[in-house]
């Protein structure tokens, strides 16, 4: 995977289950946020899980959850000294996204930019190809 530049891009660290097809970027921000949740968990070796599923008003929707698990069909992506998980279905339609955190007025949340989306709803959490 090249970087698109040391602020903003992932590193993959540990591609498990087969060959690297793509990558997936975290923003400065969200790198920073994954680490004050490990931090406020007070466990170093949380990582971010960003997996997607069937559903949501679009067809697709994003989950987010704290692990410490890597799995034999998981990528591995780093920056900022945290780590963000993907498995390899997943990552099939996340491949060239960019994971971002946002504070809004709305709310805080972590957002993905998918290219790979025809569409997405009004929430941000689910999508179509």
């Amino acid at each position: 995977m090249t970087e698109a530049n040391a602020e903003t891009a992932g590193t993959e660290s540990q591609p498990q289950g087969g060959t690297p097809t793509g990558g997936l970027v975290i923003t400065a921000s969200a790198a920073k946020r994954i680490a004050a949740l490990a931090e406020s968990e007070g466990n170093p070796d949380l990582m971010l899980r960003v997996t997607i599923s069937g559903g949501g008003c679009s067809g697709f929707q994003y989950g987010f959850d704290l692990d410490t698990q890597i799995g034999d069909d998981d990528r591995v992506f780093e920056e900022g000294g945290v780590r963000v998980v993907v498995d390899t279905v997943s990552m099939d339609l996340l491949n060239g996204s960019q994971l971002d955190y946002k504070e809004d007025m709305i709310g805080a949340y972590f957002v993905v930019e998918n290219p790979n989306a025809s569409s997405t709803c009004g929430c941000g959490t689910s999508f179509s190809i």
